[in-house]
Formats: C-alpha cells, sequence, structure tokens
C-alpha cells in the first residue's frame, strides 16, 4: 500500500481520496498541515502507485487497510479525513479501529442508494452496463466540475484511465455498502464528526453547487446525529478540497484544534 508521511504533532491526519482518484489529490492540505501535524496519504487498492485486482477493490477491504496501516504506523487520536468514495472509507475504518480514532472529516460526501443491497448493487451494475463503463466514468467525472479546466480534464483523464479494470466492479460494491452498511458505519462513530459539504447529487448523478443554507437528502440524513457539524464551502465542485483548499484547511484546522 503506498502512502506519504510527513509532518510532526497532534493529532495526526490521515486522509483517504475518493473513486478513482489518488493521494495526490490532497497536495493542498498536506502541505499545510505537515507544518503543525503528522500527515498521512494513502492511495488505495488499484489506486495510484498501489496495485490491487478489481475482486480486491471494496470499501471493506479498503477500510480495514487505513485501519491496518493506522495500527501500523502507530497513529493514536488520528484524525480521519476523506473525499467523495473515501468518506465511506474513513468511516469503515473507524468502526474498525474506534480506539485510535479521535474525529473523523467528510469531505462533500454522498449516498447511492438505501433499502435491499442486493438490488442496489444490481440496478449499479446495470446502469454501468448499459451506457458501458467508459462513457458512465465520463459522465460520473465531468459532472463533479461546474466549469471546465485544464486540471479538471486531467482528472477525468486520469479518472477513466486508471479505473477502467476495477470501477465496473467497485461502484457497484460502493453502492451495495450504501444500502447495507452506511447507517451501521455512521452508528458506530462516536467522536465529532465534520461534514464539509459543496455540492449535491440527484439520482441522474448531476452535481449542482449548494449555498449557504441549502439541504440535501444527505445532509438531512445526517441531521438525526448530534455529533455531526455540517460546513457548505458555495460555489464549488466536488473537488472542494482542490478548489477551494483555503477554505477546507481553515475548517479542518479549527476542527481538530480540541483534539
Amino acid at each position: 500500500m503506498h502512502f506519504v508521511r510527513a509532518g510532526r504533532g497532534a493529532p495526526p491526519i490521515f486522509f483517504v481520496h475518493g473513486f478513482a482518484c489518488s493521494h495526490e489529490d490532497w497536495r493542498f492540505q498536506l502541505d499545510f498541515f505537515s507544518k503543525t501535524n503528522e500527515v498521512v496519504a494513502c492511495d488505495l487498492r488499484g489506486h495510484g502507485q498501489t496495485p490491487g485486482r478489481p475482486q480486491e477493490c471494496s470499501i471493506e477491504h479498503y477500510g480495514g487497510d487505513v485501519a491496518a496501516l493506522v495500527n501500523n504506523l502507530e497513529l493514536r487520536n488520528v484524525v480521519l479525513v476523506g473525499h467523495s468514495m473515501g468518506c465511506r472509507v474513513v468511516l469503515e475504518a473507524a468502526r474498525l479501529v474506534p480506539k485510535r480514532v479521535s474525529a473523523v472529516v467528510l469531505v462533500d460526501g454522498s449516498r447511492n442508494a438505501t433499502g435491499d443491497p442486493d438490488a442496489a448493487e444490481k440496478a449499479a451494475r446495470a446502469t454501468v452496463e448499459k451506457m458501458g463503463y467508459a462513457a458512465f466514468a465520463e459522465t460520473l467525472f465531468r459532472q463533479m466540475f461546474l466549469k471546465p479546466s485544464p486540471e479538471a480534464d486531467a482528472i477525468v483523464a486520469r479518472a477513466l484511465k486508471q479505473s477502467a479494470e476495477f470501477g465496473p466492479e467497485l461502484w457497484p460494491r460502493v453502492t451495495r455498502w450504501d444500502a447495507g452498511q452506511m447507517d451501521a458505519a455512521f452508528d458506530a462513530v462516536k467522536v465529532p464528526v465534520l461534514a464539509i459539504q459543496s455540492t449535491t447529487r440527484n439520482a441522474q448523478l448531476q452535481r449542482a453547487a449548494l449555498k449557504p443554507g441549502d439541504t440535501s437528502p444527505w445532509l438531512d440524513f445526517q441531521k438525526k446525529y448530534p455529533n455531526i457539524t455540517t460546513e457548505i464551502v458555495p460555489d464549488t465542485g466536488h473537488f472542494t478540497m482542490l478548489e477551494a483548499p483555503d477554505r477546507v484547511n481553515r475548517l479542518i484546522a479549527d476542527f481538530t484544534a480540541a483534539f
């Protein structure tokens, strides 16, 4: 499992990337927080510089890998920070090593499905097969950006290239986890949680920017958990930490100051 580790200081902060992404998406956070905190960022199986067979790519395996790395690095009172799919991964890891986790940060999370896990996975697989994975992934990632840019083009190209093999298997498994495990994962987290949200997404995977005071099914779902604090970053696409790094860094810094 490829990872980077830098800085000194407590609490340690562990960053986990999203679907078809890599640890490099946290470069602004690694640079900022390594001046005051120990920081770690990893590439999940099949992503970046970490090998992984398609059948090994799942939220359960990813959460286990992150939890194992937290243990192996002997991190204590760690703050787990996830983006997009990485939100699911840090929630899974947090319930595996709860005594090592002091807080969780969720950056622009979402939920693909509720209800029956088998039906959810089947529907997601059917959608991917109907569109063809390349077209599905292109549509998925293009909608993550509010306006075109060279960086957006590079992220889309990277996603299509690196996920061609594992993507058709991982996406349905993510959807299955959402339907079958997400509620239990949230229930298990007793530490403070900061939800930094910049977009909302409909059933057609179309994204729209949030404004202060807006809500969404994802944010409404979190309202039942008193340990979750929500902060909206307006006029920003899905890659909040890349598009509004100063705001994200400040929110995380203020949140973690007590740990």
